[in-house]
């Protein structure tokens, strides 16, 4: 039997208000920083965070597994699963953007459940439990209705990778939809799901990065998936692809492997 998901959220949210109290004390003052394998720069905040998290995780759900960004996986990954990213976009957070984030995600056998963005630096909270609805700080979210491309307004993270690795595809969304913005990490998929956006083309991700994007997108009513349109799992290759509305999701598959 699992848990309810009304207590999941509930538990979700309060750890991640609680928890986003460690990275803005460490926000815009002298850090000591290291990299990781793949040269992305961990702070001493990214590490604490995610031991908070992990510790209230465990108190409130023992028999839970756990998969985070900085300790890797604890428990089982089959059954009740938590993933964690303590900070989403350790770059923005190093260098005094506001626009980083902590990311929890709830899956069950595989499949998210819910899926949580917090945004300790904006005050905001977005949180999507598939077929019970999405909120950002409880006032309901929407995913915008755009059916056509040429009216999208779209998000291309990790534009500089997409330049060095697939220069043509970078080429072809810089001339597709109304309006285009280079970004980075969790929050335009956030605002794709609270209707500000129309979708966000993303690459170079991990399961952390991805997974607990899903339940939230998806409770928002839009859809995000890898690159060839396939559900994005802890196996998928980290290309992902969000879209307001499954009209506009095929338009821009078709953008992406033309």
């Amino acid at each position: 039997m699992t848990t309810a998901i009304s207590q999941i959220r509930d538990v979700a949210e309060r750890i991640a208000r609680d928890a986003s109290d460690i990275p803005m004390a460490y926000f815009r003052a002298p850090l000591d920083i290291s990299a990781k394998a793949d040269d992305s720069p961990v702070t001493v905040a990214d590490q604490k965070t995610e031991r908070f998290i992990r510790d209230a995780l465990l108190s409130a759900f023992p028999d839970h597994g756990i998969f985070g960004e900085e300790y890797g996986v604890s428990g089982s990954l089959e059954g009740e699963t938590w993933i964690i990213d303590p900070i989403d976009g350790t770059r923005s957070f190093i260098t005094g953007s506001p626009l980083f984030g902590m990311l929890l995600g709830y899956l069950v056998g595989g499949v998210p459940q819910l899926g949580l963005v917090r945004m300790p630096a904006l005050g905001e909270t977005f949180v999507g439990m598939p077929g019970h609805g999405a909120f950002l700080n409880d006032v309901a979210i929407r995913c915008r209705a755009t059916q056509d491309l040429s009216d999208a307004m779209i998000y291309v993270n990790e534009a500089e990778k997409l330049l060095q690795t697939a220069p043509d595809l970078f080429a072809r969304l810089c001339q597709t939809g109304h309006t285009r913005r280079m970004a980075y990490d969790c929050y335009p998929h956030a605002l794709v799901a609270s209707g500000q956006i129309d979708a966000v083309v993303d690459c170079g991700l991990e399961p952390y990065d991805y997974l607990p994007l899903v339940g939230l997108v998806q409770a928002a009513g839009g859809v995000i998936t890898d690159w060839d349109g396939n559900v994005l799992t802890l196996d998928s290759d980290g290309r992902v692809l969000t879209s307001a509305t499954p009209a506009l999701h095929k338009q821009m598959l078709g953008v992406l492997n033309a």
